[in-house]
């Protein structure tokens, strides 16, 4: 009734009910697929099959202290008959609260209900009491943890305290060992620090002992060089340390051992090679030895005994370059005992074969090269021999070479003091040079051996190696040092007949009539040569790159002589030494020519003046062509020694005026003008204006001579006319209008006869095409102005008859006309100017 009374008021229907779905409707909305269907039946099944609860069933399974109801014991018992008996056995099992007698009275009924109600209480409250029991265990638990964690709190705190105790006593005691192995190693490094100072102190007694063992072959010992390497590591080491006590006693005991030790190599050394050069000697003196007998001797039988005595000359070399004071000499007295004895066994071969050389009769140059390659070959072999003994003393090795080349230079040196012929002396630096030039490209480092001696202006450039270089052991035999005295003495003998030669051929030669014979030798040039003509060795092809090298024929011959004088000395003298003499030379050749070309002019004039003032052209050409290839100024630029650019330099060179040539002229030449020019190269340009000028001159002249001798002819009778008569002009203009025309065929005449044939002459001697171009450029415009001159003159004279006067372009088109003219029979008239020429030669002469 309670429950009823406190339930809530059902809600008041609905005055429209909503309106239900049908199971049809459901099923057609909402359709289940098999996976649906399938958990629908599972869920069905399931539900058919519910287990009772979990408290019936423990219920049925333990025995409960709580009592149960009559309620649940009706619902348990449902289908058992409440009539039926108990059997004693099910009564066994029931619950303790089951009535043990059936209730009849009302009092038992409560009696029994209130143990029922007591029942349910204190079931009520069971885990409430077993909560409270294991808290109060729980708390009995923590308080014996705490109780434990107490104790072993103590206890810890204890062995902390003696583990503390045991650390600080553990520091103590390592801090005292560590004292004591630091003691023990400052005692153990002393100790090592004396034994090793001792070491040094305690070698003195074993190579005391070991040096006075009797007998040279101590030296051969094993130990011997090992004990010489102890005593020289304590000299030095003694060196270093004079502060130790007794160290001054013990460092002179060890020099002293240092001192017999090498006294004994160098003892055993000489003795050995005593006894090897008497028995070689022995051997030598012997009838019938061969050639390859000797070799054995003199060189196989040393080398196989320097593989026992070198390690012992290094040793002693070694100690010498450390100890010079006290080694030096022993090591000068292996070196001139082993010097002696090569020098007692070479000489007489030496002597002998020289000897066979018949150095009073054989060439000079033969001499040089069959001497000097036998010494050359000599000072190898001895140097290769020297080398497998010792590896220091160059200089006095050079010393020993220099003395066995002598035997040679004093039969050599006299022949090339007295040669005259400069091509021999030539050949013969050439040969000596052969000799040296090997020597160059294994020098890297000989600008430094330079320094140490002298220049010498005679000597050649490929004397680099001939310093002696010192204090770097044997490298290679430098033969230019032992050839350069002889090649020296060359050198001077060529300086001074180059000079003498210069003087007698060139300053001081005498012209002949047929170095004259102008223009036949530049025709008898031109013609085809048989082939059976033998031309001598042009020795001056490598160093003057000329364009007319190949017709040195055509030459005068000083000029050949300067060519062929200075191509022989220009690779055997030094080049200052080389410009000086040709700066001379080329001097002396300039006044020659100028003196060859003034004789020439005067042998037939008016023809031979032609030919002079041409062949001076010609010839300073050429020379001034030489003076660039030898290039006396040392420019360092590239060149070119053509006639390439004359042509223009000309042009602008004879524009407006003649009588000034500009030095641009010889620009053209092959190098820049220079202010500073040597005095000889200005010397060459004035004598080539000059030239340059006449030979124009010549040219113009004979063309216009008649129209300016009319010319003047006209202003003498224009002056005299203001002085006479007014009546004088009108005769005196009478006679010119009858000359005029005279006049200009005069003019045609020559221009297409005198012009040609100068163009002919002078395509003859300027065999460049362009500069004879240039030049007959500027004598058309000097004829041409002349021309202009006459024609006004004559316009003045004679106003009616201008009509028959040439006009300039006639004129300059006849020029040019007999200019070319005289290009195309350039080979006609060859023959007739030879013959004229030749003409003048015969009378000449």
């Amino acid at each position: 009734m309670a429950s009823a009374a406190k339930r809530p008021p059902a809600p008041a229907p609905s005055p429209t009910p909503k309106r239900a779905i049908t199971m049809e409707e459901w099923e057609a909305k909402a359709p289940l697929g098999e996976i649906e269907v399938r958990s629908v039946n599972l869920l069905r099944t399931a539900s058919e099959q519910r287990p009772l609860p979990l408290k019936f069933d423990r219920d049925e399974s333990t025995p409960s202290t709580r009592p149960s109801t009559p309620a649940l014991r009706n619902r348990l018992h449902q289908g058992s008959r409440s009539s039926t008996p108990i059997p004693a056995a099910r009564s066994q099992t029931m619950h303790a609260l089951y009535p043990t007698q059936p209730i009849q009275t009302p009092q038992q009924f409560y009696d029994w209900f209130a143990l029922i109600d007591r029942s349910v209480a204190h079931s009520q409250e069971a885990h409430f009491r077993s909560h409270l029991n294991n808290v109060s265990e729980h708390l009995e638990a923590c308080d014996r943890i705490i109780q434990r964690i107490d104790e072993v709190d103590t206890e810890v705190e204890g062995m902390l305290q003696g583990w503390r105790s045991v650390e600080e006593g553990g520091k103590n005691l390592k801090e005292a060992c560590e004292q004591l192995l630091d003691e023990r190693d400052r005692l153990i490094a002393l100790t090592e620090a004396i034994d090793m100072r001792l070491e040094y102190f305690q070698e003195l007694e074993p190579a005391t002992r070991m040096l006075n063992h009797p007998g040279e072959s101590l030296v051969l010992q094993t130990d011997f060089l090992y004990m010489v390497e102890r005593v020289d590591i304590c000299i030095d080491y003694l060196k270093s340390h004079r502060h130790f006590r007794e160290a001054e006693i013990y460092l002179l005991r060890f020099q002293q051992c240092m001192t017999r030790a090498m006294t004994l190599i160098k003892m055993y050394f000489v003795g050995s090679l005593r006894a090897l050069t008497t028995d070689v000697s022995r051997r030598l003196s012997e009838r019938d030895v061969s050639a390859t007998a000797q070799m054995h001797l003199l060189y196989t039988r040393f080398r196989s005994v320097s593989a026992q005595l070198a390690p012992l000359l290094a040793e002693l070399e070694r100690r010498a370059a450390a100890h010079p004071e006290e080694l030096s000499a022993l090591l000068t007295e292996c070196h001139s005992a082993y010097f002696s004895a090569r020098k007692s066994l070479l000489v007489n071969r030496i002597i002998e074969e020289i000897k066979g050389l018949d150095p009073t009769r054989t060439e000079l140059v033969e001499l040089t090269r069959a001497g000097c390659s036998y010494l050359k070959q000599l000072c190898m072999d001895e140097f290769d021999l020297y080398r497998s003994f010792f590896n220091s003393g160059e200089d006095q090795l050079y010393q020993y070479l220099e003395n066995l080349c002598d035997y040679l230079y004093d039969d050599l040196r006299p022949r090339i003091l007295h040669e005259q012929r400069i091509s021999a002396l030539c050949e013969v630096c050439t040969v000596l040079q052969a000799l040296m030039v090997l020597d160059i490209p294994a020098l890297p480092d000989s600008s430094d051996d330079e320094e140490d001696e002298p220049p010498d202006e005679l000597n050649l450039d490929l004397d680099n190696g001939n310093g002696v270089r010192h204090g770097r052991g044997l490298r290679m035999l430098h033969i230019s040092h032992l050839l350069q005295m002889v090649l020296q003495d060359a050198q001077t003998r060529l300086f001074f007949k180059a000079q003498s030669l210069i003087q007698s051929d060139i300053k001081y030669y005498v012209p002949k009539s047929e170095d004259l014979a102008y223009p036949e030798i530049l025709i008898a040039a031109r013609q085809p040569t048989t082939g059976l003509e033998i031309k001598e060795k042009d020795s001056g092809r490598q160093l003057f790159q000329l364009k007319s090298l190949d017709k040195q024929e055509t030459w005068y011959p000083t000029l050949r002589k300067t060519v062929w004088v200075l191509s022989q000395l220009h690779d055997f003298v030094k080049p200052a030494i080389f410009d000086d003499i040709a700066q001379e030379a080329v001097a002396l050749c300039l006044q020659s020519l100028v003196s060859a070309a003034e004789t020439l002019k005067s042998t037939k004039p008016p023809s031979s003046v032609t030919d002079g003032q041409l062949f001076l052209v010609r010839h300073l050409v050429i020379l001034k062509e030489l003076t660039q290839s030898l290039d006396l100024e040392r420019k360092t630029t590239d060149r070119s020694l053509g006639l390439s650019g004359v042509s223009e330099t000309l042009s602008s060179m004879l524009n407006k005026t003649s009588s000034l040539i500009p030095s641009a002229l010889f620009a053209s030449f092959g190098m820049p003008w220079d202010e500073n020019l040597s005095d000889i190269r200005q010397s060459i340009d004035q004598a080539l204006k000059r030239a340059c000028e006449d030979v124009i001159s010549s040219c113009v002249e004979p063309l216009v001579a008649p129209l300016r001798s009319w010319a003047e002819s006209i202003r003498v009778s224009r002056a005299l006319s203001k002085q006479s008569s007014p009546s004088l002009p009108n005769s005196a203009a009478g006679q010119p209008q009858l000359e005029i025309t005279t006049l200009l065929n005069a003019f045609r005449d020559a221009c297409e006869r005198i012009l040609r044939q100068r163009v002919v002459r002078m395509r003859l001697y300027l065999e460049d095409a362009r500069t004879v171009g240039v030049l007959l450029g500027h004598v058309q415009e000097r004829v041409l102005d002349e021309y202009v001159e006459f024609r006004v003159l004559a316009r003045e004279v004679q106003p009616d008859q201008v009509g028959q006067l040439t006009t300039e372009e006639d004129v300059r088109a006849l020029l040019r006309s007999a200019c070319e003219e005289g290009k195309d029979s350039d080979s006609e008239a060859l023959d007739s100017a030879g013959t004229a020429s030749a003409g003048t030669v015969g009378a000449s002469a």
